[in-house]
């Protein structure tokens, strides 16, 4: 019976251990997803990463693997890192780091690691880090652990590093700076005007159909009794007792920019149109205006 009991004591503290394992673990993956949000809401992009924690890698990495984008890291290093840094913001620059690659378009060109790639992540994260509300020093904690003192074929030296971070962490706090000095713009969304209504073009009946009228012909020998330019670049005149149109002549293009149109009366006389609409006979003298029908 003793063994019995100690042996289901002992069952007891394993399920225990491995439940409190479980929770532990499962808090830790919420809050990794949180900062991988918080780090794509400060440069305004969706969450369009997949975080995986991995004993494959041996500290962190930025990898396109089927399309996607991941961003892999190992549990124990980052822990690490934050005991060594001695805050949580030194794993967080380290996710931030890796995802500079991403976004720098590092990951898309092959070859590894080299300095110049390594420094723009090393700004990318500095820039975020500040964003999210790091002091200087917490932004650069984690490079200041985990970097070599010299440069390499693949890797800044650390004060190089560590400059670079601080040129993204101030290049964030300028703009800080200068949008809490400013008045912040109307959030009022955007209003569509209405358009107004088209209004319908008048019409006349000529040659037995109906035709829209485009515009107004008043000569100056006879400017009360009115022509009328129809949509098919006919010159009408309009008898008031039936109101019916009498085609009278022809509007034609030519071949002139200063007088754009003919218009050719029945009897194949000539007036030319110029842009402004006026109408004019061969000596150059307007004789008449072209308007809107209104």
């Amino acid at each position: 019976m003793t063994h019995l009991r100690f042996f289901r004591r002992f069952a007891g503290l394993v399920l225990a251990g491995w439940l409190c394992l479980l929770a532990l673990t499962a808090g830790a993956q919420t809050a990794q997803r949180d900062v991988l949000r918080e780090i794509t809401d400060v440069v305004g992009l969706k969450p369009r990463f997949e975080l995986r924690a991995t004993t494959e890698v041996q500290n962190a990495a930025a990898v396109v693997y089927g399309g996607k984008r991941y961003l892999l890291y190992n549990p124990q290093f980052v822990q690490a890192v934050n005991r060594a840094g001695r805050t949580d913001w030194a794993g967080i620059s380290i996710l931030a780091h890796e995802m500079g690659h991403h976004l720098n378009g590092h990951t898309l060109r092959a070859g590894g690691s080299n300095p110049a790639d390594e420094l723009e992540a090393d700004e990318f994260s500095g820039f975020v880090l500040r964003k999210m509300g790091a002091s200087l020093a917490e932004a650069q904690a984690g490079m200041a652990v985990v970097s070599d003192d010299e440069t390499s074929a693949t890797h800044p030296g650390r004060r190089t590093r560590l400059a670079s971070i601080g040129a993204g962490w101030q290049r964030a706090n300028q703009q800080i700076a200068a949008s809490s000095r400013t008045v912040a713009p109307s959030a009022a969304p955007a209003v569509l005007a209405s358009r107004p209504a088209p209004q319908p073009q008048p019409t006349l009946v000529a040659d037995g159909s109906q035709v829209s009228v485009l515009g107004k012909i008043t000569f100056r020998s006879n400017p009360d009794e009115p022509y009328y330019l129809t949509s098919r670049l006919n010159v009408v005149r309009l008898d008031h007792s039936d109101h019916t149109a009498q085609v009278v002549g022809r509007l034609t293009r030519s071949d002139s920019s200063t007088f754009p149109f003919v218009l050719v009366d029945g009897q194949q006389r000539r007036l030319f149109v110029s842009q402004s609409g006026g109408i004019y006979d061969q000596s150059g003298r307007q004789v008449a205006l072209l308007s809107d029908p209104s």
